[in-house]
């Protein structure tokens, strides 16, 4: 039978060619000229680094939008508060969601199964296995979760005969 999965994930190369490219832009940039601004890859977040809560500020927006360039969906890019300490210094971290948390999944699934499709779906590890008899039906649901926002990214994968 057909069956595709429905995951939730960021390529890792495309966010570390956007931090480099931020890297770049931090370097040459009037306003950071002498400033110890970083902008750190930790395994499934991203942290920024400043002297103060401005500097902070115009960090975060440049790595946002060097990341939107490159085609990362920022869905799935959580911003966390940023943590300011008594002597100014100023730390923020982006954490970055890779996989289908239960909630999310059991959104989708319940979705799928009110569209009235006639389709099996199961979580596997952190993603939706979608099998059907036709495929028509699975290009059909596809499109379905294509044209909703469930608030994450959705990657379509391993569609097979």
């Amino acid at each position: 039978m057909p069956s595709f999965d429905i995951v939730s994930e960021v390529d890792k190369q495309e966010i570390d060619n956007a931090l480099n490219q931020a890297r770049k832009e931090l370097a040459t940039r009037f306003d950071f000229k002498g400033s110890t601004a970083a902008v750190e890859m930790e395994k499934d977040k991203i942290v920024l680094t400043a002297e103060d809560a401005n500097r902070l500020h115009g960090l975060r927006e440049i790595v946002i939008t060097k990341l939107s360039k490159r085609s990362v969906d920022l869905r799935n890019i959580d911003q966390q508060d940023p943590a300011i300490s008594s002597m100014g210094h100023a730390r923020q971290e982006l954490v970055v969601k890779q996989g289908l948390e239960g909630e999310k999944a059991k959104e989708i699934i319940a979705a799928i199964k009110a569209g009235g499709y006639k389709t099996q779906n199961a979580l596997q590890d952190r993603q939706i296995r979608v099998t059907g008899k036709k495929r028509d039906e699975l290009q059909e649901v596809i499109a379905f979760v294509r044209g909703k926002d469930f608030g994450v990214a959705t990657v379509f994968k391993n569609f097979r005969d």
